[in-house]
């Protein structure tokens, strides 16, 4: 027969509680869903609607700005803005048809694809061409 168990034991709850999360962007997930679940004693006459988007409100602004604080520190606001001004610079540039089709029938691109490995590549299809089978290889 199996042994007793204690009594605040219970059949498949965890002793240590939930584990913890293992990298910055789980934490940042708990800490706000856990924001969620706590509530103060003021906020008791509120209906549970209003609490409910009060603190579903906290939360996405606390996760916002973790986001913008984790982007800042790894630098790639910096990198935003150059990958703006590239498709930037991408939209100004012409694209020949045939040298689309030429792509689309070589190397099984579709339209899309094609046309931004042309842009990429200032509307050149032999450079674009090159750096296709380059990077494919």
């Amino acid at each position: 027969m199996a042994e007793p168990q204690p009594a605040d034991v219970q059949e498949g709850m965890d002793p240590e509680g939930p584990p913890a999360p293992s990298n910055a962007e789980d934490r940042k997930a708990a800490a706000a869903m856990s924001s969620l679940e706590t509530r103060g004693g003021e906020e008791e006459a509120k209906p549970n609607k209003q609490i409910d988007q009060e603190a579903l409100g906290k939360a996405i602004s606390r996760l916002e700005l973790a986001d913008k604080v984790g982007r800042v520190a790894a630098g790639d606001k910096g990198k935003s803005d150059k990958e703006k001004e590239e498709r930037d610079k991408r939209a100004k540039v012409k694209v020949d048809q045939a040298d689309v089709s030429l792509l689309v029938e070589e190397l099984d691109l579709s339209k899309v694809k094609a046309t931004d490995l042309l842009k990429a590549h200032e509307g050149d299809a032999v450079k674009a061409m090159t750096a296709f089978v380059r990077a494919s290889a």
